[in-house]
């Protein structure tokens, strides 16, 4: 089974945001959206002021790079998926509640320096699991191959829970995500920066699958 590449939008702008998201839409089912608060991780994105409304016929993931990510996700109806640092986890129950209220389902984050013991208190209430292979903050950066380990043995302990890897995502290194156990494929740069979304995707895909 290929595993799904899903677009990861970092913007400023909602205006900006609608037009990355109209440039896949018909070409994936789901889309990534990035949100820091420049608290969490030194820069500052959209947020839930600018997520009402947004283009149907994709679905969302919210990746929380936030303080206090329950207030965030509480200003977000919808069935959306919100996913959570682990770092930025003070009241898991506070963060449960919310997500529960807005209509969503939860996924965690992990960053590249974060023990994985961090996760175990969580994991019987997410779906899905986010592994950091740059340092959340930026897009374009280099893709840490030492994550690697970390995905398989992630997928080792939590077989049934899906395992999504963001950050350096390309042609390039897909593969190899892949092949340490990634159902999914988080890609910014590699998609945004080329001028044929669609092929770029199909490569990604490509690449992916020749594990």
């Amino acid at each position: 089974m290929e595993p799904e590449i899903i677009p990861a939008i970092l913007v400023k702008r909602r205006e900006d945001l609608v037009e990355r998201i109209s440039r896949v839409k018909g070409l994936v089912s789901s889309v990534h959206i990035d949100v820091m608060d420049n608290e969490f991780v030194p820069n500052k994105t959209v947020g839930p002021e600018d997520f009402s409304n947004l283009p149907a016929g994709v679905t969302y993931e919210f990746h929380w790079m936030v303080k206090n990510p329950e207030d965030w996700i509480a200003r977000t109806k919808g069935k959306h998926l919100h996913v959570v640092h682990i770092e930025a986890v003070e009241d898991w129950a506070a963060i449960k509640a919310a997500c529960q209220k807005s209509g969503g389902k939860l996924g965690i984050a992990i960053s590249p320096a974060t023990p994985l013991t961090k996760l175990e208190p969580v994991m019987n209430d997410v779906s899905r699991i986010l592994v950091m292979s740059v340092t959340p903050g930026f897009d374009g950066q280099k893709y840490i191959q030492q994550v690697e380990g970390r995905i398989s043995e992630l997928k080792r302990r939590y077989p049934k829970i899906e395992i999504e890897v963001d950050g350096g995502i390309s042609p390039a290194t897909a593969g190899r995500a892949r092949a340490a156990g990634a159902d999914k494929l988080a890609a910014a740069s590699a998609i945004y920066s080329q001028p044929d979304a669609r092929k770029a995707i199909e490569e990604i895909r490509k690449a992916a699958g020749k594990q």
